[in-house]
């Protein structure tokens, strides 16, 4: 199912190198493909998207992005400019590999505003949505974001249990999240136990 997107993401690699989008990328990827399965939806839209939703990250100084995103965001404008630039980036390279031109709208628009807009505007932008969102739930995420942030993750656990159904969209995006906080939980309490 990936491979035919190989050439978009080689082009978008250089965007990733930043605020451990590679991992995030790739995290949301199985997700939206999960979401994908149950959900319906367009793979020729949604894992563009994915692939590409980030992108716009690079644009801005790094010492900016604790303040743009995360539990302490305070900096929406900030936000908003990964938004726009990434929609920019990623119509400069699904042109480059002659993308369809009805999708790389589509997929356009979903990134330009994949965080700031509130309600989704298909089925399709609402997977993109919640395989992003999703990715904190994930056992990458827990190793990433407690440091980041600063936050204990005794405290940041329970926390993303109570934003599931704010956050995710679909029945499906809610069920892995309920998933993923059980799996986070189960592990944190066994490392503090000491068990293996």
């Amino acid at each position: 199912m990936f491979l035919q997107f190989q050439e978009i993401y080689e082009l978008a690699k250089p965007f990733l190198d930043t605020r451990n989008n590679e991992i995030h990328m790739r995290v949301s990827r199985d997700f939206a493909a999960r979401l994908l399965e149950s959900e319906g939806g367009d793979p020729k839209v949604i894992l563009p998207a994915i692939i590409l939703h980030d992108v716009g990250w690079k644009m801005i100084p790094e010492d900016m992005h604790l303040q743009a995103f995360g539990p302490h965001a305070k900096d929406m404008e900030t936000n908003r400019i990964h938004e726009v630039e990434g929609a920019r980036i990623a119509r400069e390279i699904l042109e480059k590999v002659n993308y369809d031109r009805a999708l790389i709208d589509e997929i356009v628009e979903i990134i330009v505003g994949h965080d700031s807009r509130e309600k989704s505007l298909s089925l399709n932008d609402a997977i993109v949505k919640d395989a992003d969102k999703l990715w904190r739930f994930s056992k990458e995420a827990l190793s990433i974001d407690p440091k980041r942030f600063g936050i204990d993750p005794a405290i940041h656990i329970p926390w993303l249990e109570k934003q599931i159904d704010g956050w995710l969209i679909t029945e499906t995006g809610r069920k892995i999240a309920r998933e993923e906080q059980s799996l986070r939980a189960r592990a944190f309490e066994d490392e503090i136990h000491g068990i293996d």
